[in-house]
C-alpha cells in the first residue's frame, strides 16, 4: 500500500521565510517548504514542512541556535513528529483529494447506501481493473461497498474512444457493468470521434489521477477507519483487499 502524493497546489506554505529563524531558513535553503509552526515537547519550537511531497519535522532549541531535521520520539516510542505530519498534512491533503474526486464523474456499482466508499482509475483495456471488478463481486453485492469508478484512457490507442462511448450510453454505470461482467467482450458503439463532452471527462479524470500520484490502472482508493486516505496501485493482495473492502 503506497502514500499518495502531496499536490503542492493545495497546501500553500504560511510561513513568512522573514519570520523564520536563521537556523530553520539554513534549512529551507536545501529545498524544504515550510507550512507552519508548533510547539514542541521540552521547550522546543517546532516546523511542518515538505521535501518532494513528503513531509518533514524540524525542531528549534530552546536558545534559538539550532536547528534539528528528523522525528522526534517520546518514552513510549511514539513517533511524534509522524503523528504531526499525518494530522495536519497528508490527512487535509487527503480529505482535500477525496472531495475532487466526489466532485468528479463517475460510475456507481453498487447500492448508494452502501457505508464504504471505493474510488478506482479504470480503462476499459486494464485486464487488472476487470480483475479487480471480479474480486470485489462479494462485498458489492451483498450492499456493504460501493464501487465509483472514473474511467480513463490510457493504456490503447483506442482506450479514450471505448470508454467514451461507454460514458456516452443511455446508462454508462450499466453498461460499465455490462462490459466488465463479459470480459471486456461486450459490443459498444464506438463513433469514429468521440463527443468533446465524454473527452473532457476522461481528460479531467486523467489529471485528477495525475494529481493524485498514480501512473498506472487500477488506481484504488478509500478512507481508512482513521478517515486518512489510502492508496492502492495496481491489483490488490489479500491484506490490502480486506483492508479497503471489510468483511464480507
Amino acid at each position: 500500500m503506497s502514500r499518495f502524493a502531496l499536490a503542492c497546489c493545495l497546501l500553500p506554505a504560511i510561513a513568512q521565510a522573514d519570520d523564520l529563524p536563521a537556523p530553520v531558513k539554513a534549512i529551507e535553503k536545501q529545498g524544504i517548504t515550510i507550512i507552519k509552526s508548533f510547539d514542541a515537547p521540552g521547550g522546543m519550537k517546532g516546523y511542518l514542512g515538505k521535501y518532494q511531497d513528503m513531509g518533514v519535522t524540524i525542531y528549534l532549541t530552546p536558545d534559538g541556535k539550532q536547528a534539528i531535521s528528523g522525528y522526534m520520539y517520546d518514552a513510549k516510542g511514539t513517533n511524534l513528529s509522524e503523528q504531526m505530519i499525518q494530522q495536519e498534512l497528508y490527512g487535509p491533503q487527503g480529505r482535500a483529494l477525496w472531495q475532487q474526486m466526489e466532485k468528479s464523474t463517475w460510475l456507481l456499482d453498487g447500492k448508494k447506501e452502501a457505508p464504504r466508499i471505493i474510488y478506482v482509475f479504470s480503462d476499459p483495456f486494464c485486464p487488472y481493473c476487470r480483475q479487480f471488478w471480479q474480486m470485489a463481486r462479494p462485498w458489492v453485492e451483498s450492499g456493504k461497498v460501493q464501487l465509483r469508478t472514473l474511467l480513463v484512457g490510457v493504456i490503447k490507442p483506442e482506450s479514450p474512444a471505448t470508454a467514451a462511448a461507454i460514458l456516452a450510453s443511455s446508462d454508462p454505470a450499466k453498461t460499465w457493468h455490462d462490459y466488465e461482467q463479459s470480459g471486456g467482450k461486450l459490443k459498444l458503439t464506438v463513433p469514429a470521434s468521440a463527443a468533446p463532452a465524454q473527452m473532457k471527462v476522461l481528460h479531467d479524470n486523467e489529471k485528477l489521477m495525475d494529481t493524485l500520484g498514480a501512473s498506472a490502472t487500477p488506481a484504488i482508493y478509500y478512507l481508512n477507519d482513521q478517515q486518512m486516505l489510502q492508496q492502492v496501485a495496481g491489483l490488490p493482495d489479500a491484506e490490502n483487499l480486506q483492508a479497503m473492502m471489510g468483511d464480507k
